[in-house]
Formats: structure tokens, sequence, C-alpha cells
């Protein structure tokens, strides 16, 4: 019952929005907007890094659907005192063109060319949602690499699809991306306000800031990176995964409880999915949704820096 759930909640939240509920633009400033000054800014392949700070293990910083380095401003604050932070990111996404040909794959490329480029030794990768699934990806790949995950909502199999046979899986991507498409900018605006409101943040004057952040990405690009992310299922190769990975389940009652779903079964079901990494633990943080980085900060910061103590 829970993985219906979870499905049906995911499609509705994402439901296209008619062009004529668009927000309107806005003049005034958006405090989730990237404000820190990077040490560095280059390309790497496909993606934009940001560097932040030195010495220290190096944390990656991987962004979400639709996200772009704004959306880890805090988290970059909190640890570039004592890490070397990269923050990425992904073609497609914050006013970046899209590459042609696998979005996931094109990235996947680009982070590890970072690491070995930039002869990062064991770093720990951070990624929310999508993000959370490249870290994963990644962490599979190339076990010696990696030194630790931490994936803020970001699963190996897309929850509800975990039932589903690789080619159910793959036509109900392409069922989603064909009836989430908006028709222009200004219906992908007004969809981006929709989701956020509806199962990004809590604070509805944060997700309408938010959205119009993410309503910069490409709406072809956030369609096609869905649609990957959505057929993959990571779960048979998760025991090749050497590094501690912390998956962060965010938990809201509101929402939940109209569906009987209490924070320990969703933290059951996270686990549950997660389970065949060795090294695998998940906390819950609430009250928070999918952005649970914006909604609660100092409870993801701390379950940041609890876990990159024990490595």
């Amino acid at each position: 019952m829970i993985a219906r759930l979870f499905i049906a909640v995911t499609l509705a939240a994402s439901a296209p929005a008619l062009a004529a509920d668009a927000p309107p633009p806005a003049a005034q400033a958006n405090r989730f907007a990237a404000t820190l000054v990077p040490a560095e800014r280059f390309e790497i392949g496909a993606v934009q890094v940001e560097r932040h700070g030195k010495g220290g293990r190096p944390l990656i910083l991987i962004p979400g659907l639709a996200s772009g380095s704004w959306v880890w401003q805090g988290t970059a604050r909190q640890f570039l005192g004592e890490h070397t932070v990269y923050i990425v990111t992904l073609p497609g996404f914050d006013g970046r063109a899209p590459v042609s040909g696998k979005q996931m794959e094109a990235a996947q490329r680009a982070l590890a060319q970072l690491i070995d480029t930039r002869k990062l030794v064991k770093p720990v990768l951070v990624g929310h949602s999508l993000g959370g699934v490249l870290a994963l990806s990644l962490a599979a790949q190339r076990p010696q690499a990696i030194g630790g995950v931490v994936s803020i909502d970001g699963l190996p199999v897309f929850p509800g699809a975990e039932d589903l046979s690789p080619r159910q899986r793959e036509q109900m991507a392409q069922q989603m991306a064909r009836r989430m498409a908006p028709a222009d900018q200004r219906a992908f605006a007004a969809q981006q306000q929709d989701y956020m409101r509806g199962t990004g943040v809590v604070d509805m004057a944060r997700a309408d800031e938010l959205a119009r952040l993410s309503a910069r990405s490409d709406p072809g690009a956030v369609l096609q990176y869905m649609a990957e992310t959505f057929a993959m299922d990571l779960r048979p190769a998760l025991p090749k995964i050497t590094a501690p990975v912390l998956l962060i389940a965010p938990y809201f009652e509101a929402d939940a409880s109209q569906h009987e779903l209490s924070a320990e079964t969703k933290k059951a079901y996270y686990a549950a999915l997660i389970e065949a990494a060795p090294k695998a633990e998940v906390v819950t943080v609430a009250p928070a949704r999918h952005f649970a980085m914006i909604d609660q900060p100092e409870q993801v910061n701390d379950a940041i820096r609890r876990f990159l103590k024990t490595l």
C-alpha cells in the first residue's frame, strides 16, 4: 500500500498546471538565490562546479531536479570552514543548456571526471533527490573512490516502482513524461509552483521563491531526467557500495496523516529500499517535505556533521 501511495502522491503533485495559473514575475530579491562567492568556478564535462573553502575531506554537493547551486547555499556555509566544498550544477538546470543523449549518464561521467582531475581523495557525495540517486550510482560504480554518501530523499528506485519490471518502469516513465509536458515556459513555471507548494516545502512563501528559481531550468531536460530516474533500479548494485551511506527521510505529518503513514512506517520503507547497501543508515527529519535542507537546515546539517565524524 505504501508503494502505491508514494507513486500516486508524486503523480498528483507533478501534474501540469494551466499556463493561466502561472505566477507573475517577481521583482523583489529572492532570499534563496545563490549569494556565496566561490573561490573558483569551472566546467567539468557537462557540469558547472563551484569550489568553496579548502582543506578537510572534500564534499561534493549535487542538487536535485531543476535545482542549481542555490539549493546548497546554507549547507555550504556550514561546512566550508572545515571542508573543501564543490557544488555542481547539472546540464539543463538553472539556466544551463541540456546535453544530447542520456542526461544521467552525462552527469555521472562529469562527477567521475571531477574526482579524477582534482585528485579528490575519498570525497563524500551529498545529493538531494535526483542528486542522491547520482551519488548512490557513482558510489556503486566506483566504490574505492568514494568515502561516503548522504542522500536526502533520493532512493535507489523510484518509490512506488520497486515491484515493477524494467519494461514496466520504462513504459510508465514515458507516460509520466507525456502527462507532465508543459505547453511552454509559463506553464512550466506554474507547474514548478504547484510542485513546491504541494510537495517541495512546508512554507508557501518559501515555495513560491524556490519555484521561481527552479523555473529557470529547461522543461525538456527536467522531463528527461525524471523519465531516466524513474526507469532506474539501483538496488542490485547497492552491495557494491563499500562506503557508509546516510539516507535522510523527510516527514511531514500533515501530509502523511491523510494516508495513515507514520514517521516510523516511512523510515522502515526507506530502510527496506536501501538495505542492500552494506553500511546504510536512515535518519528522519521532521517536520519537512522533499527539500528537507530548506525546511529543517539545522537538523540536516547536524545529521551530515554526525555522519562525517564517523568516517
